[in-house]
């Protein structure tokens, strides 16, 4: 996975963001999404809505760039996707 400079981060969407309001967890490619779900408990300052709303991004995006993935909620990954 390439880590994105600030400029790169910039053109992204707010929309190809897991958390947007925050601009966390960009899912522009699969290396992302799998980052995404990876971290999706690190992120911090959210409330359960906007992890529903997250985790939908994320599976949307996981099927667009053929990521498996075995969850169907966040509150099935470890710590229920909180730290």
């Amino acid at each position: 996975m390439s880590k994105l400079d600030q400029a790169q981060r910039d053109e992204i969407s707010s929309s190809r963001y897991a958390f947007p309001k925050e601009e966390k967890e960009p899912l522009n490619d699969a290396a992302h999404v799998r980052n995404a779900i990876a971290r999706f408990n690190q992120v911090k300052g959210v409330t359960d809505a906007e992890r529903d709303e997250a985790w939908k991004r994320i599976k949307s995006a996981a099927h667009k760039f053929g990521v498996e993935v075995k969850e169907e909620s966040w509150r099935e990954l470890s710590h229920h996707g909180k730290p």
